[in-house]
This record gives structure tokens, sequence and C-alpha cells, in this order.
């Protein structure tokens, strides 16, 4: 898949919501959600933004899902007007880049994030595959923090270690990053072991999250036990000085 060049972006969604995973749970956001991915993770509960579409829908009114369709791709005044319609006064906490993988649209975010800053006065966060270190550097000045998915090849089929620690070297000690790692009853020993040796080698204070997988319909990986996941956090904070579980609390409250 190649870069968006253009000041244009295609997106999949623009709506205001509560962060659901990560170190940012529980916040209220607006979420950007674009479309395209060039990874096919196994556990995916978005697979709707891996192609981009022909159509996004716009959230009219925060919270109310008041979806109106517009045709992509998006010229960036018409999303910067979109988000002043979303930006009430002391509502959001932070904007979040999502997808799909946004860093396929480093090119649009280069040029567009100086001017969503200038309006909304908001953080940046970044949710992001972790595999695309070249187009971060595009953005990184711009970005308050990054939550970094870091892929378990046993549980997302997708391999990117040296892609990962290229990332996370970039990140550190220039932003707030931390690592989720999304873990199911299939996780292997070996992965974890990696996955453990490149946070710590870049940096033992960058937070880890473990992110027990959600169950999709048909065949999907299975959740940890509670066995696992207890074992495997006490295996991380051998090396790391922060290490959550937090599953996907937006599921849990309906909020899909």
């Amino acid at each position: 898949m190649t870069l968006v060049t253009t000041a244009t972006a295609n997106l999949v969604e623009v709506f205001s919501a509560i962060q659901g995973e990560g170190l940012n749970v529980g916040t209220r956001q607006i979420f950007i959600r674009f479309g395209g991915c060039d990874l096919r993770c196994w556990f995916c509960d978005s697979a709707n933004t891996w192609k981009a579409d022909s159509q996004c829908r716009i959230e009219e009114t925060p919270g109310q899902r008041d979806f109106k369709i517009y045709p992509n791709p998006i010229e960036e005044e018409q999303l910067l007007s979109w988000i002043k319609q979303q930006h009430q006064p002391r509502l959001h906490d932070s904007i979040s880049l999502t997808g799909g993988e946004p860093l396929l649209h480093a090119k649009f975010l280069q040029q567009f994030l100086p001017k969503l800053k200038a309006i909304t006065q908001l953080p940046i966060y970044l949710e992001t595959g972790g595999h695309r270190p070249q187009q971060l550097s595009l953005i990184l000045d711009q970005l308050d923090c990054i939550g970094m998915d870091m892929k378990l090849p046993s549980v997302s089929g997708e391999e990117r270690w040296l892609a990962h620690k290229e990332f996370l070297q970039i990140c550190i000690p220039q932003k707030e990053v931390f690592v989720k790692l999304i873990v199911s009853n299939e996780t292997t020993e070996a992965d974890l072991q990696q996955a453990r040796s490149i946070i710590a080698e870049v940096s033992s204070e960058i937070p880890v999250i473990l992110q027990p997988v959600t169950p999709l319909e048909g065949n999907s990986p299975t959740p940890p036990t509670a066995e696992q996941v207890l074992f495997w956090q006490s295996f991380f904070k051998e090396a790391l000085s922060e290490v959550r579980v937090i599953p996907q609390t937006h599921k849990m409250i309906g909020q899909l």
C-alpha cells in the first residue's frame, strides 16, 4: 500500500467517545479514524478499515451518534471544520488519530496537525501498529502521546520486530509512549521474551499494557486465562517498571 501524499485523506469516521484502551482509558476523545491498513491481524475488530472506502461518516453532535455520510477523500479544511464542530468547551481531553493505520497518511498529517493543534489546543494521541518508523519521524514533533500496538506473531499473524524496535528508539526520549500487547491463550513464550527484550533494551521505563484479546464472531483467538495473564505480568515486571492489564473497556459499556 502506498502512502497518501496529497492534502486529502481517506477517512472512516469522526466521532466523540470514551477511550477504552491503553493508558488513556476512560478519557473523552475526538476520534479521527483513517481508512487503509497494511497489516492483517487475526484479532482485528476493525477489519472494515483495512481498505479505503468511497465514503466516510461524520458525527454531527458529540457522543450522539447522529452520523452523516460524506464522500472520500476529504480535504483538510473540511476535516478541520468537523473537528471545530466536535470541539465543545471542556468536553474532550485529547484527539485520537486511529485507523486503520494513521501513519499511511503521514504526509497529510504533516500539514494537518499544526492546524489542528492551533484550533483545539488539545493533545494529539496516535494509535498505531508501530511498524512505520520513517513515517512517524515526519509528524513526531506534533504528537503528545503514542500508543504502539506491538504485534506478537502468535496472536496477530504479523512479525515486525525490527520495525517495532526502530519505532520505539525514535520515540524515546522525545515523546510519551506506551506499548500495548494483545494476548490470547495462543500467545507463545518466545514472543513474550522477544517483546520484553526489545522494550527493555530501548527503555525499561516504557509502560506496557497487556490487553486480553476480545472474542469476535466466528473463528477468532480465545482470551487467555487469569493464570496466564498473572504469570505474564510477573514475567514482564522482572525487566520493566510499569506493566498493566487492561481489557477493551469501551466494549464493556456497549460503546462499540
